[in-house]
């Protein structure tokens, strides 16, 4: 059954007015500009797009008081300092969620040792092993495997196909999307006579309160201590977080990035995705990295970081790329014209 709202209720969530002639609208999603229609309210996060605001068919948009006067008569007006905010609160209103039962299917395997909240709901072919607690309202999707003597904090959510390996702590109102892996083996392995010996990962994967981590994410337990990611904080898919890595409070780290053990990451950082963090870095507090960069020494200065290759053209870049093959040589001759210079002096 879709979710309806009247637009007075929507208003009064975000914390606006609205104007005493639209309260009553009723409201059943959110949508773009472009195509939103008189049962949706849309937004506005970026001037590219206020070219919209006068023919849009939303029913109401919020916008900052700049642009509320380019909004058509027929829609209402949402006045708010941030829109992205208050669109990110009202996504919560539509968002669909499994329908879920407490209790345990038939089809879990779960060891007699294990402590599961009578609230908590356990899906099909799960399983938990030994000395695993699972607290208050918990769900955990189907096919789940949650190692010996983990642990996953009330209101916390594991779609389906989650691994915990033993161990392995998570906090309250985590979110673990499908195909996380918390606890594997960090990548430790010791050279003797062109052979690898293996070294044992000995420490855990700590995962704090509030922090979700994307679709086939993998956080590495860690080889002495522990591979801690601290509370508030979000993990795109796919990314690679190595053994001992600290991931500071509120911070953001978006797709396909990975950071090699022993690592920390500061504080309410953002990384954008693709980027490579070197092992044994610090990173401080408020640190905003770029895409595609390459991070190969530690940053001790917040401030917005980058060093990836723009896109440009084939024919551009292959005429950059021939010329850097000779920047050696250009430097060299400006060493030797710089030194005949100086001795002419």
């Amino acid at each position: 059954m879709s979710k309806s709202y009247c637009l007075a209720e929507i208003a009064d969530l975000i914390g606006c007015e609205v104007d005493s002639r639209w309260q009553d609208r009723r409201i059943t999603g959110l949508a773009p500009l472009e195509t939103a229609n008189m049962e949706q309210v849309s937004f506005i996060s970026h001037s590219k797009y206020k070219k919209y605001l006068a023919t849009t068919k939303a029913a109401a948009v919020i916008t900052p008081a700049e642009t509320a006067r380019c909004v058509n008569a027929d829609t209402a007006v949402l006045i708010y300092p941030d829109p992205y905010l208050a669109y990110a609160k009202l996504t919560h209103l539509f968002a669909y969620r499994t329908p879920s039962i407490a209790g345990i299917h038939p089809s879990a395997v779960i060891d007699k040792s294990a402590k599961i909240a009578h609230s908590a709901s356990i899906g099909a072919q799960v399983v938990v092993e030994e000395g695993v607690v699972i607290g208050e309202n918990v769900i955990v999707g189907p096919g789940c495997v949650i190692g010996a003597h983990s642990t996953i904090g009330d209101d916390s959510y594991c779609y389906a196909r989650v691994t915990l390996y033993h161990h392995t702590q998570v906090g309250k109102r985590a979110i673990l999307h499908s195909g996380v892996v918390l606890g594997a083996d960090g990548f430790g392995f010791a050279p003797e006579k062109g052979q690898w010996v293996k070294i044992e990962q000995l420490g855990c994967v700590l995962i704090g309160d509030d922090v979700e981590i994307g679709a086939n994410t993998t956080v590495d337990r860690g080889a002495l201590g522990d591979t801690i990611i601290h509370n508030g904080v979000k993990l795109d898919n796919q990314i690679q977080i190595g053994h001992n890595v600290k991931i500071g409070q509120g911070t953001a780290i978006a797709g396909c990035t990975a950071v090699a053990g022993s690592t920390t990451i500061g504080r309410h950082c953002r990384i954008a995705g693709l980027v490579g963090i070197a092992g044994h870095l610090e990173i401080t507090d408020g640190v905003v990295i770029l895409g595609m960069s390459g991070v190969s020494k530690s940053i001790l200065e917040p401030g917005i970081y980058a060093s990836g290759i723009p896109l440009e053209s084939r024919e551009s870049w292959a005429r950059n790329v021939i010329q850097f093959k000779h920047l050696n040589e250009l430097a060299k001759r400006v060493n030797q014209l710089e030194k005949r210079e100086q001795s002419d002096e």
